[in-house]
């Protein structure tokens, strides 16, 4: 059994984990000691990576891709040996797009999501996927949550939650991301059994996940919340801290912390 007293834990989305290492994301990952590191948007296939610096600062790699190559796809790195890891959901449209990877960790009772939630900004036929995929999602998490109390849900959920998390809610109110129906989503989903980390620690607005990379957006904190790391209610009282870290910049996305009592 380990004795670490604490787990800490990142979601990235990392907009394409070759371009996140050219950038300096082994570097970021090397300064700090993250147990897990939940990436989103991997957009390439194990075989195609060199993972070799990643593995020297411990990390055991699991990846889940999409079937089209350079598209989607999550991954997770940790530093400590899951006793099971949890492939795709078992819902064929979303699984060939690579969007769901979980690892269960018998030494701390909790299991870790990587999440990439589709978008729904190119167009409608994909609007109606996302929707489709919210509908999906919720009772497959509720029923997952049964077999795994301890669950984090970390991942790009591509959804601004309230009027807070994004930087200009009455311009953005029929966007994709912002849409009330997706909104709705949200609420129904953490008044179901989930916490927002972020949230639970961080009542203030002005604190964003993804910028555009139009018009100066990050530098003037133009941002939208989109990345989340959620914990099941069985973990409340494990929760000790949560974070957003806006100035590390390998991607339109930054990364998000939280950190996890045993």
């Amino acid at each position: 059994m380990s004795k670490k007293k604490s787990l800490e834990i990142i979601s990235y989305n990392v907009n394409g984990i070759r371009a996140a290492i050219r950038k300096g994301l082994v570097e970021w990952l090397a300064e700090n000691d993250y147990d897990i590191v939940c990436i989103q948007e991997t957009k390439a296939h194990k075989e195609q990576v060199d993972m070799s610096a990643i593995e020297a600062l411990g990390y055991e790699h699991y990846w889940y891709s999409a079937e089209k190559k350079g598209y989607s796809g999550v991954a997770i790195l940790t530093k400590h040996t899951p006793k099971h890891i949890e492939y795709g959901c078992g819902i064929e449209q979303y699984d060939k797009e690579g969007r769901i990877l979980r690892i269960d960790l018998a030494d701390f009772d909790l299991s870790v999501m990587s999440v990439y939630m589709p978008s729904g900004s190119s167009g409608e036929e994909r609007q109606a996927i996302k929707m489709q995929f919210l509908a999906d999602f919720l009772p497959y998490c509720q029923t997952l949550a049964q077999a795994h109390p301890k669950l984090i849900i970390s991942g790009d959920y591509n959804i601004c939650n309230k009027a807070i998390d994004i930087h200009n809610p009455k311009t953005n109110a029929k966007t994709s991301g912002f849409l009330p129906e997706e909104r709705e989503w949200m609420d129904t989903f953490f008044e179901n059994g989930f916490i927002d980390t972020f949230r639970h620690f961080n009542p203030n607005p002005h604190h964003y996940s993804w910028w555009s990379y139009r018009a100066n957006a990050r530098n003037n904190n133009k941002g939208w919340r989109i990345d989340y790391q959620s914990a099941t209610e069985a973990l409340r009282e494990q929760l000790a801290d949560a974070s957003i870290f806006p100035d590390v910049k390998q991607s339109d996305h930054c990364p998000i912390y939280v950190k996890v009592k045993l």
